[in-house]
């Protein structure tokens, strides 16, 4: 999967079907800058370590206290004591290193990590997060450490799908369900499309199985290709 940072011009890849779950994890490995410290939320964000280049130099910080995760354990590689936040087996990279979860905080709210990828509920045009409860009765809310690093980290990258299963937009103009950070968000990774948000409001980077209009048809915000002023 190419890197669509540096994209000059919206694409539009009419030619297949929407992504799937681990084509979406290449997609968000592929836009990783070299060399970053990166927090992985829970749930599809932690696919994305199975996708980053060994030579990279990328290291992934988990919130319950270690530098230098690796990808997902399988088999005899599965240690019960090594998991990530989400308790998923996890593998360490030569060079790991293990501290207290208080310490783990510090680094997310003292800015020391470049990218976290968050799933969401809902995303607004200008980047607002909402990602830890949706009023539904009986859930229970978690933000755990979400907000933390919503606004500790120099760019959130959200993976969802763009639509509910009842066909709701997820990317909207102003989000309706509790906030977790304000124009926090930089990029949006769903099966259908990716997209830039922020100040200047959303501009699609690419589109997968359906056109830019048709996504105008079904979108209430804005949506202005990357080549568009």
């Amino acid at each position: 999967m190419t890197s669509t940072l540096s994209v000059s011009k919206t694409v539009e890849n009419l030619d297949r079907g929407p992504l799937g779950r681990d084509e979406m994890a290449q997609a968000v490995a592929a836009d990783i800058p070299p060399g970053s410290f990166v927090n992985l939320g829970i749930g599809q964000p932690t696919k994305v370590s199975d996708y980053l280049a060994p030579d990279s130099g990328i290291v992934l910080h988990t919130e319950n206290g270690m530098l230098g995760m690796g990808p997902e354990a399988v088999g005899d590689e599965i240690d019960p004591d090594l998991i990530n936040a989400g308790k998923i087996p996890v593998t360490e990279l030569p060079g790991a290193a293990y501290f207290h979860h208080a310490d783990s905080f510090a680094m997310m709210r003292g800015g020391h990590l470049d990218v976290c990828v968050l799933g969401a509920f809902q995303v607004s045009e200008h980047g607002d997060l909402a990602n830890w409860h949706t009023g539904a009765p009986g859930a229970i809310p978690a933000v755990g450490g979400a907000m933390d690093l919503a606004i500790g980290a120099k760019d959130v990258f959200v993976m969802m799908t763009l639509f509910t299963k009842d066909g709701t937009p997820k990317l909207v103009s102003r989000c309706t369900y509790p906030l977790t950070g304000l124009a926090c968000v930089s990029r949006v990774y769903t099966e259908l499309g990716t997209f830039a948000v922020g100040a200047d409001g959303i501009r699609v980077i690419a589109t997968y199985g359906i056109s830019v209009d048709e996504l105008r048809e079904r979108l209430e915000p804005t949506l202005r290709r990357v080549e568009e002023r």
